[in-house]
């Protein structure tokens, strides 16, 4: 299955206005991939179609991990199509967790599933917490790359799109009085 921009504005997915990310940068534009997951069908499709790259790239695996919120959905399709099991971490107090009896056996080949890539700053703490279990963290997946990150620049992903982000002293909406809107962000107003 081809992920496009097209599809992103018809299942409106890609909003436009004024966004604090979850990274802390602000951007004009948001990918809410929860408004692609609503359809269970393409959501099941997007899963086989991640799977299909990470395959591409990655021969044998044990395990996909997927932080919260964000990457649940697609982390479950994506394990499915794989056929391994899938477990998920969780912020507690800001701080990324393995809970619910979720265990990473040691030496576990391990690819890290999320919806959106910005920064990879909560991938990054979901390989910290993988590795420090003693699994091996094989790579990140996505589905949306946004732009070039300069930390992950082969991992797999769907659809890559440069979408413009700033950090706050710098944002030309935040300069011009435009109201953020909290859509994703762990802050809230």
């Amino acid at each position: 299955m081809k992920l496009t921009v097209e599809l992103l504005k018809e299942k409106g997915a890609l909003l436009e206005g004024h966004f604090l990310l979850s990274s802390g940068l602000h951007s004009d534009k948001y990918v809410q991939c929860a408004k692609l997951f609503t359809d269970t069908a393409l959501t099941l499709e997007l899963g086989k179609s991640l799977a299909q790259k990470i395959l591409s790239k990655y021969k044998e695996l044990d395990l996909i991990v997927s932080p919260a919120l964000g990457g649940l959905l697609i982390g479950f399709s994506t394990a499915l199509a794989l056929n391994v099991p899938f477990i998920f971490t969780e912020r507690v107090n800001g701080t990324m967790t393995l809970r619910r009896g979720f265990e990473v056996k040691k030496h576990s080949r391990v690819v890290i599933v999320e919806d959106v890539i910005t920064t990879a700053k909560s991938a990054s703490e979901v390989a910290r917490i993988v590795e420090k279990r003693g699994g091996e963290v094989k790579g990140i997946a996505s589905v949306i790359k946004r732009g070039e990150n300069g930390l992950f620049p082969t991992f797999p992903f769907l659809l890559d799109i440069t979408i413009a982000n700033w950090r706050p002293q710098q944002c030309p909406l935040c300069k011009k009085g435009i109201p953020i809107v909290y859509h994703g962000s762990k802050k809230l107003p």
